[in-house]
């Protein structure tokens, strides 16, 4: 009620997402249809929301939250038939994990991303935490997804502070992170993460640990994972999530 209380050119500056709820939910996908129908022009997105997320995931109510659960099947499927963009955070691998170890959920996380061709997925900081580091040949593995098709539906988000301290936590890292995001500049996407940052200053902290990062791109790169790939992904949601209103709600 908030944002539509706004002009239609302040409104314009914002694309809500739909959270708060339970991805074990059998019915969650009939709440996130009911919120379409009921404040049509609204949303663009589901997320970010957490399936294996280090110390979060116990919160969750009821179940065990599972990459392989039915419910978060029939989520997805949802979001491809909406147009809805999805932002998950799901850790690659579990807090603590020994070092050179195979990652507790690289495998199922990308059979999930296989099944869901249809919706448009943001994998949120790329599977790294507060103490979920980095996977040996993390940007390997994440460019060997970005060259395999069946995940032309799958971008990476390099958000928040946590994330950044790893990838210019040296010269080489960044390089490693720069020459990625070069060569594949249109799948991946920066934010802050950080909530209700009371100045400016504050807002512009994580954008400000990257410099080291942005100093090595091309303009060309810098620019659409700064910007560009976001006003992409989401004008084209705002797209596909009115039309499935038009569809589906009375009086559209």
């Amino acid at each position: 009620m908030a944002y539509k209380s706004l002009s239609k050119e302040q409104q314009a500056r914002f694309d809500p997402m739909i959270t708060g709820f339970n991805p074990t939910d059998m019915y969650a996908t009939d709440h996130i249809r009911r919120l379409l129908q009921t404040f049509p022009g609204v949303f663009s997105g589901i997320g970010e929301f957490t399936i294996h997320e280090e110390f979060v995931s116990s919160k969750i109510a009821g179940e065990v939250a599972s990459l392989q659960d039915p419910a978060l099947d029939r989520l997805l499927d949802f979001a491809g038939e909406a147009g809805l963009v999805v932002i998950i955070h799901n850790d690659v691998d579990v807090p603590f994990a020994k070092e050179g170890s195979k990652p507790a959920y690289l495998t199922q996380v990308k059979t999930l991303f296989k099944k869901h061709p249809q919706a448009t997925m943001i994998w949120a900081h790329t599977g790294v935490g507060c103490v979920v580091r980095p996977i040996k040949d993390h940007a390997a593995n994440l460019e060997e997804m970005i060259k395999d098709p069946q995940f032309s539906n799958l971008h990476f988000d390099i958000s928040w502070d946590e994330v950044a301290k790893y990838l210019v936590s040296s010269p080489a890292a960044t390089k490693i992170v720069a020459d990625l995001l070069i060569r594949h500049p249109d799948r991946f996407l920066f934010g802050t993460d950080d909530v209700t940052p009371p100045n400016q200053e504050k807002y512009l902290r994580v954008y400000n640990l990257y410099a080291p990062l942005w100093g090595q791109l091309s303009n060309d790169a810098s620019e659409k994972v700064r910007k560009g790939n976001y006003e992409r992904i989401f004008d084209e949601a705002r797209r596909k999530v009115r039309d499935w209103e038009a569809a589906h709600v009375k009086g559209n």
